[in-house]
């Protein structure tokens, strides 16, 4: 079975997208529809901004997105996913591609998402911290030890969780997981204590944007990250979203189930290929392209 998986915040690089608008007439028009709709020229600064210029979480999260709804819509009648998944924002895209939520009301949903995470990181400053070669177990274990927020926030594949919370609770954890045998405890270049409690306020404020927004039934099952587990009713569906700004991206628990489905052939849509080798870390049993 054919399953289609859009990457989050990270996948972006300078250029992104450019030889799509330049080759594919819709695609220039998608472009366009988001330059207006964002009141400034995104494009500008996906084709020719510097990378310091693109880590701007208002700015990432659109672009990414953009990305990759874009590679989706231009692939036309070849597009016919029997489910998807997206990593984190991803997952909006992922809404998008199936049909879920039209493409205007997805990136102005992602917008806000991204300027209340912005805020919620200057609010309620924290960090986060990727940790290599520890069992998930060991890694929940040690940031419940720890008496600062500290959660693990994305279960990338086996071996890799990247932890996320207040400074001094990831840096706390990142000692004592190092001491524990990871093989390394990475600091993240990151804008906030994404998807831990910390982004409660962001939290709120997408709530109110997400039940204001029109969804429908996707035309094919949507993994989302709180549960890991195919969706399809609208409720659910809206439900996860708000929660997920708070809670972990169970990845590797998505992938897995996605499997277990049937899917054997995984395609990513969007920039770059962070999905392609956390999905093989996954599974060595798939097609991953």
């Amino acid at each position: 079975m054919k399953a289609y998986v859009f990457p989050g915040q990270g996948a972006q690089f300078p250029g992104m997208g450019k030889d799509l608008y330049e080759k594919h007439p819709l695609a220039r028009e998608l472009f366009e529809t988001a330059n207006r709709l964002l009141n400034f020229r995104i494009t500008d600064i996906m084709f020719e901004g510097s990378d310091d210029d693109l880590r701007q979480t208002k700015v990432t999260q659109p672009a990414v997105f953009l990305h990759s709804v874009v590679s989706a819509r231009t692939l036309g009648d070849d597009f016919h996913p029997e489910m998807v998944a997206g990593h984190s924002l991803g997952e909006f895209s992922a809404l998008v591609a199936a049909g879920a939520l039209s493409f205007e009301d997805g990136l102005l949903l992602v917008y806000k998402r991204a300027l209340a995470m912005q805020k919620a990181g200057e609010q309620n400053p924290g960090t986060m911290a990727a940790i290599l070669n520890l069992p998930d177990e060991k890694v929940e274990e040690i940031c419940a030890e720890v008496d600062e927020i500290v959660v693990p926030a994305n279960y990338n594949c086996p071996g890799q969780v990247v932890i996320s919370g207040a400074v001094g609770g990831v840096d706390a954890a990142c000692e004592r997981m190092l001491a524990a045998g990871a093989k390394r405890a990475l600091k993240l270049k990151v804008g906030g204590a994404f998807h831990s409690p910390l982004m409660a306020p962001a939290k709120e404020e997408l709530e109110k944007a997400i039940h204001a927004a029109t969804f429908g039934t996707p035309v094919c099952p949507v993994f989302q990250n709180v549960g890991a587990s195919g969706e399809t009713d609208p409720a659910r569906i809206k439900n996860n979203l708000i929660a997920q700004l708070t809670a972990p991206v169970k990845w590797t628990q998505s992938v897995r189930n996605m499997i277990a489905a049937g899917a054997d052939d995984f395609t990513e849509l969007g920039p770059g290929n962070v999905l392609h080798g956390l999905i093989r870390k996954i599974s060595g049993d798939v097609s991953v392209n």
